[in-house]
Parts: C-alpha cells; sequence; structure tokens
C-alpha cells in the first residue's frame, strides 16, 4: 500500500468542493495572522508550516493580503499543497497535513483544550507542544502516525462526499480520472476507488479515529470536500462532530478558520 501522506495533497485538491479553493485562503489568512504566536509560546518551530506559510507569503502576497481574493489562488495550491511525486515544482512536501494540523492545533489552543492550558482531558498532541504534520516526523512512531491520519482524512472528506447520497459510478470516474492525470500510483488509486463504492458508515469510521486530534484535521477536512449546503450535509457534520466528542467550541473554530458557517 501507498504511504498516503505522499499523496494527500493531491487528493484534496481533487477532492475540494467548488468552495474548497477559497476555504484554503481562509485558512491561510487565518494561520498567518493567528497561529505564529501560538507555536512560538510553546518555545517550539512549526516546522512544514512555516514554510508554507512562506511559500503563501512569496506566492499569493504579503501576510496581510487575503489569500481569497488573490489572483490565481487555485494555480498554487499544488505548490502550497505539496502532495505527490507530479505537484508543481517547489511544492512543500507535506503542506496538506500542516494546514489541517494547524488548523486542529489553534482551534484547541484557542478553545482553551490544548497544551497551553494545564488541565485534566487536554489533548495530548502527537510529538508534543507542536503537532506531528505540523513539522517533520522525528522518529518512525511519529511517521506512522502521519501516515495513520492521511488515511482517516482521505476516508473522512470521501464520506463527507457520501453525506447525501451514494457517489455515482460517474463522479468515481471523474474523481480516479483527475487523480490519474495528477500522477497519483496504482494502489493509492485502487484504494480510494474501493473506498469511494463502500456504503457510509460513520459509526464504524469513528471507532478508527484515535483521538480528538485526528478528529478535528478530519472535521476540517470535510468542510473542503463539500459545499455544505444541503440538510444532509449538515446533518453528517454534526453527527461526526458529537460521535468523535470535539467540543463545540473547538468545532465553531474550526469553522470560523475556513469561513464557512453549519
Amino acid at each position: 500500500m501507498a504511504n498516503l501522506s505522499d499523496t494527500l495533497g493531491t487528493f484534496m485538491q481533487n477532492m475540494m468542493s467548488q468552495s474548497g479553493e477559497n476555504r484554503v485562503g481562509n485558512v491561510l489568512k487565518d494561520l498567518q495572522a493567528n497561529l505564529g504566536n501560538m507555536v512560538n509560546s510553546q518555545g517550539g518551530a512549526s516546522g512544514i508550516l512555516a514554510n508554507v506559510m512562506d511559500k503563501a507569503k512569496s506566492t499569493l502576497g504579503s501576510a496581510a493580503q487575503n489569500p481569497v481574493q488573490a489572483a490565481g489562488l487555485g494555480a498554487v495550491l499544488g505548490s502550497l499543497l505539496g502532495g505527490g511525486s507530479s505537484s508543481v515544482s517547489g511544492a512543500v512536501k507535506g503542506g496538506a497535513m500542516a494546514l489541517l494540523a494547524g488548523v486542529a492545533y489553534k482551534a484547541f489552543t484557542e478553545a482553551g483544550k490544548g497544551p497551553a492550558v494545564a488541565q485534566a482531558g487536554a489533548p495530548q498532541f502527537t510529538g508534543g507542544a507542536v503537532p506531528v504534520g505540523m513539522k517533520t516526523p522525528e522518529t518512525p512512531a511519529e511517521a506512522q502516525i502521519l501516515a495513520n491520519n492521511a488515511e482517516l482524512i482521505m476516508r473522512g472528506m470521501i464520506n463527507a462526499a457520501k453525506a447525501d447520497g451514494e457517489v455515482s459510478a460517474e463522479e468515481i470516474m471523474r474523481i480516479v480520472g483527475k487523480l490519474k492525470e495528477a500522477g497519483m500510483d496504482g494502489d493509492a488509486e485502487a484504494w480510494i476507488m474501493k473506498e469511494l463504492r463502500q456504503p457510509l458508515d460513520l459509526d464504524a469510521f469513528v471507532a478508527q479515529i484515535p483521538n480528538q486530534e485526528a478528529a478535528a484535521q478530519i472535521y476540517a477536512a470535510s468542510l473542503l470536500a463539500i459545499e455544505v449546503d444541503t440538510p444532509q450535509e449538515q446533518a453528517y457534520l454534526a453527527d461526526l462532530a458529537k460521535k468523535t466528542g470535539l467540543d463545540a467550541a473547538v468545532v465553531a473554530n474550526i469553522q470560523q478558520t475556513l469561513g464557512v458557517k453549519v
């Protein structure tokens, strides 16, 4: 099986809803404005995420510029997300995971649920104060966490796409065709096609999610996958948050970061 963490960026680009590009723009703007102080307060460096932010600044303009309004956001998503071997030259490898990890880290921290607040039941972020995903894995165990999270995020986006009905055969072929064009390898393609064809089983999926850190990343990725403009999609997201036990303040922060109101 292919390492899905290497193909997550390509997958995300091709599974995004029509509003997905704008929502990534909202994430870039929000993290540029808010995340730096949080990471620095933990005494660590944001690693991969810092590289994504630097590339966003150089590609889209200054940190004060709104990426949503910057021309050509779609053309540079490959460079920012850094998915797969065929990504835009100079892409930030692991950029997709870094963005999602940054969204989750910010949500927990601002909601008073993260490592900045000493309290019982606070999430234990992978890799210490700065989560794996925002930085390069330092051990085989951290690399495995990254790979597992990437698989769950991809499953989460596929499940979100099924929220208002099964993915049609035509849509499956369209998605797979786009992934082939982007250079997705055969193992990853077969895995994705299998997941697209399976019926939605949210309870079984939630049982595979190891912690709320991963759940928050999956929730954020789900907001990229769908428009959230049908009652079925809204109900799915509410069920996902409830069944994973995500705190309401964390969920609200994620929605705000992506510029979505559910």
